[in-house]
């Protein structure tokens, strides 16, 4: 945005609504800042979960499940899918959705499934390497996001399960650490 045009807007409630926005003060026009969407998955093959090293930043050189931003066009499980191929050139199956959680401060919201594996894995362009990892040998001390924390503890808690409610963000959440939670019997 150019700086003439910048100058044009100014933060006010407009009328009829109830929060500070950015309104053009030409024309009017409201310029929505919506949160983001992100589509992943907890992905599963013979009880070892895929995770990818990040390439890119945010993050770099740390573990994550694949998961990105939604791109127009696509369903939230088309996204997910996409996601694990890019990431881990799989292919995966969806099972359910896992979990949904909003992470307030960049304006994100993650949809995160279970899913199983289904192909080989390799890097993808946005990750140095990718693996399948035993719960007990998930490095969690480098895992990228809490959120990558969360998923991975609610699929360890509905292993199992066929019948359950989408997980949301866990109580006390500013304060939640990369430590491994401890995971139900059988997991």
């Amino acid at each position: 945005m150019t700086d003439s045009i910048a100058e044009n807007f100014e933060h006010r409630i407009p009328e009829d609504d109830d929060r500070e926005r950015r309104v053009c003060n030409t024309c009017g026009f409201i310029d929505y800042q919506n949160p983001r969407i992100v589509a992943g998955s907890v992905v599963v093959r013979d009880r070892k979960i895929l995770l990818c090293r990040r390439a890119i930043e945010p993050r770099k050189g740390y573990w994550t499940l694949p998961a990105g931003y939604m791109e127009l066009g696509e369903s939230i499980e088309e996204a997910a899918m996409r996601e694990a191929r890019e990431e881990a050139c799989a292919t995966i199956e969806i099972d359910r959705v896992l979990g949904m959680y909003t992470v307030h401060r960049i304006g994100q919201v993650q949809i995160m499934f279970r899913a199983e594996l289904v192909s080989d894995i390799r890097p993808g362009p946005e990750s140095l390497e990718v693996g399948l990892f035993d719960w007990k040998d998930i490095p969690w001390s480098e895992l990228a996001f809490p959120t990558v924390v969360w998923a991975l503890t609610h699929y360890a808690e509905s292993r199992g399960s066929d019948s359950f409610a989408p997980y949301g963000n866990p109580a006390g959440t500013e304060a939640i650490t990369r430590q491994p939670p401890v995971p139900p019997r059988g997991v």
